[in-house]
């Protein structure tokens, strides 16, 4: 049912604007410049060394970007509502040994119900920071940092020390590392699933575009009736369930699983979506940005020692992306002030 017009003379709260096709275009702009910079790299390092673009070093391309492809995708989501998830790395990790456990506690198992517990693990560890970051009013970097420290902590006490073998694990559970789609890696084409369907969601749902409203202005948005919480709370689970698939994923891949694994995966994960143009401010970016900033990250680790760059260079390539991103985004949000206002000035 259409709302009754507003008296002349009444005022009432604008819903918040979405972006316009400016706003589209200079996104665009930078998903190509970072796709560019990864078809370069590509070049450059397969030019270098021919072997880098072998069958066998596709495949680890695929391979090595799916899991941070995964949880730049959930990160995407909080980043975009103003809010960040420092416990990604914690929750993939518990949500790997707790696939293993399972393994290990239930042998026969079905694989499609230890990856759906999994997958579960991650759900409800990122349910609890989102109500923890909306019902404390706490900032979400203080509540994912003691978080971060609490999953990593109840990780090592299941563990105890311990690990998860190949062995512990299904033969079929490991073959999902191994196998491919079209001459694509399994886990690499649930990755590219994963981003299709959250960036898809984000373009062509409601809730999904009133994430950008609360990340531009959360006071407009829920002066317009957008529920803020609840949306937020959602983005929280969302990315908390992307990284148990991402546990998931790593288990499957590598086999061996212990209370250690994504130990320091954070900091990677919110770099990707940095570098692929979500704003650290909120409001602005898409998944596809993420996943393709993952990508670019995980070519610059398998390319340096191509080159024979120390490792040492990755750290401070990876830092100067990052800075690089946040001046752009900065230089791109005075600008559109700045024409804003010039329209303003323009209409009065």
């Amino acid at each position: 049912m259409n709302a009754p017009p507003a008296a002349p003379g009444a005022s009432a709260a604008a819903p918040p604007r979405t972006p316009g096709r400016p706003a589209r275009r200079r996104r665009q702009f930078r998903e190509l410049g970072v796709l560019l910079a990864v078809v370069l790299l590509i070049t450059a390092t397969w030019l270098h060394n021919p072997g880098f673009l072998s069958a066998q070093g596709v495949r680890d391309l695929f391979l090595g970007a799916t899991v941070l492809a995964v949880l730049a995708a959930g990160q995407a989501l909080v980043l975009i509502t103003r809010n960040v998830d420092l416990s990604v790395g914690s929750v993939m990790g518990l949500s790997a040994f707790g696939t293993g456990a399972l393994f290990v506690a239930l042998p026969g198992l079905p694989v499609p119900v230890a990856m759906l517990a999994g997958i579960l693990i991650g759900l409800a560890c990122g349910l609890a920071n989102g109500l923890l970051v909306t019902t404390a009013q706490v900032p979400a970097l203080v509540v994912t940092l003691g978080t971060l420290y609490a999953y990593r902590g109840l990780g090592h006490w299941w563990a105890d020390g311990g690990q998860v073998n190949a062995t512990d694990m299904p033969a079929s559970f490991l073959l999902l590392g191994r196998v491919g789609v079209l001459g694509v890696p399994l886990p690499a084409a649930i990755a590219i699933a994963v981003v299709a369907a959250v960036g898809f969601y984000l373009a062509n749902h409601r809730s999904g575009r009133e994430l950008y409203a609360i990340g531009s202005n959360a006071d407009a948005a829920r002066l317009s009736g957008i529920p803020a919480g609840r949306r937020i709370i959602l983005a929280f689970a969302a990315n908390g369930a992307l990284a148990g698939l991402a546990g998931v994923l790593f288990a499957a891949r590598y086999g061996t699983v212990d209370s250690t694994v994504g130990t320091g995966m954070e900091l990677q994960v919110v770099a990707a979506a940095v570098v692929g143009g979500v704003a650290i401010a909120g409001g602005v970016g898409t998944v596809y940005g993420a996943a393709l900033g993952a990508v670019l990250l995980t070519t610059i680790t398998a390319a340096l020692p191509i080159w024979q760059i120390n490792p040492f260079w990755h750290q401070a390539v990876v830092g100067t992306l990052i800075l690089a991103a946040i001046g752009l985004d900065r230089l791109l949000a005075l600008r559109t002030a700045r024409k804003l206002r010039g329209g303003g000035a323009r209409g009065a």
